[in-house]
């Protein structure tokens, strides 16, 4: 299913193609200058130390959120014309927790390590090596894993929809909780950077 505003603004291919390289260089470039090419930047939200990556993250959300929502109130681009992926409760879920254990152990997701591998980081293309080595792996061994991974199946499925509220309902609440969580790492990490300023001073 192609994306509504390349149907509304009737791109060509080859316009489309121009402007997904644009928009992933230019993401990269904003995860760049935003420190996300950094392991030690990424994972230092896991100590309490840094939530830029938390920060950006949910910034990101929700902005694409609101974005859609009033854009779909507006009928410019229609949610229901907007291909959805389908959910997986159960594999879904092992691969968060497996990601969440990658994102430790490497200090990149899938997309930074991109970004640290083309500005010269080589612990990002060992990450990215990483994972085409488990995508083959998991392709190789998939039998294995086939009854599982189609557990918990629901298909596209929206929050609001899986929650049974209004959808404006489940952005407001969104944005609230968003609100909520900067504020607690905020002050997360401003109890985290004093103690460890205290004992950089007693050393």
């Amino acid at each position: 299913m192609e994306f509504p505003l390349v149907i509304g603004l009737n791109m060509s291919h080859a316009a489309q193609m121009v402007a997904a390289v644009l928009t992933g260089l230019g993401f990269g470039f904003v995860l760049s200058r935003a420190g996300f090419d950094r392991a030690d930047n990424m994972a230092a939200i896991f100590y309490g130390r840094d939530f830029r990556v938390m920060r950006v993250m949910f910034t990101a959300i929700v902005t694409a959120m609101l974005g859609l929502y009033f854009l779909d109130l507006a009928g410019i681009m229609p949610i229901s014309q907007i291909g959805l992926l389908p959910t997986y409760f159960v594999p879904q879920l092992v691969g968060g927790l497996l990601l969440g254990v990658g994102f430790i152990v490497g200090g990149y997701c899938p997309g930074t390590s991109i970004v640290a591998t083309v500005s010269g980081k080589l612990d990002g293309a060992f990450f990215i090596g990483g994972l085409f080595l488990g995508g083959l792996l998991f392709t190789i061994g998939y039998d294995a894993f086939a009854a599982m991974h189609q557990q918990g199946f629901r298909g596209p499925l929206l929050l609001h929809e899986y929650f049974g509220i209004p959808s404006g309902v489940m952005v407001f609440l969104v944005v609230l909780f968003a609100i909520g969580a900067l504020a607690a790492v905020t002050r997360v990490e401003t109890l985290v950077l004093a103690r460890l300023a205290k004992k950089s001073e007693a050393s």
